[in-house]
């Protein structure tokens, strides 16, 4: 039996999500594997912006996640692979979900849609990188239908990280 996804919107971030990211991420548990401490609001300010001119440039971004009420429950989306390490030049999906929504299928839910929408704007593959302590993530990358291409090096505390990869 297939399990029904939440009913899930998506769109692209205003200036007033970087407070509501801000406020929905401000959880130890939901920054585990995005160094373990909240982020300054300047950090969701400068994201939301970026998101903003990639949906413009590119068709595409991390966009704000609702639930069915409306409610900013967190992101999902693509972006350009934004660091010099990595799949540089690659298209990365990625997601960030507020604690109280975890386990119901929202990210599943918006993923496949961002998927949707890339594969729309003629995205050829996306990569999804993640932590291999993160289960959670792992586990939406399968879901997704991504396999796993890479296992490397993740800082400097032994850590590993997956690069998943998936043909559009």
């Amino acid at each position: 039996m297939t399990k029904l996804l939440p009913a899930v919107q998506l769109r692209v971030p205003t200036e007033e999500d970087a407070y509501a990211w801000h406020r929905v991420f401000a959880d130890p548990e939901v920054m585990e594997f995005q160094g373990g401490a909240p982020a300054e609001l300047s950090v969701y300010e400068e994201l939301t912006a970026r998101q903003r001119m990639h949906d413009a440039q590119l068709g595409f971004c991390f966009w704000t996640m609702l639930d069915a009420a409306g409610e900013v429950i967190g992101f999902t989306g693509a972006q350009p692979w934004p660091r010099d390490w990595g799949p540089v030049g690659r298209i990365e999906i990625g997601w960030r979900l507020a604690r109280p929504y975890w386990g119901r299928g929202y990210v599943t839910a918006a993923a496949l849609e961002t998927l949707d929408r890339v594969r729309a704007a003629g995205v050829p593959e996306v990569v999804a990188m993640v932590d291999a302590a993160n289960t959670r993530s792992i586990a939406v990358a399968r879901r997704l239908g991504m396999e796993l291409a890479e296992t490397f090096p993740l800082g400097t505390q032994g850590r590993q990280g997956h690069r998943f990869t998936l043909a559009l």
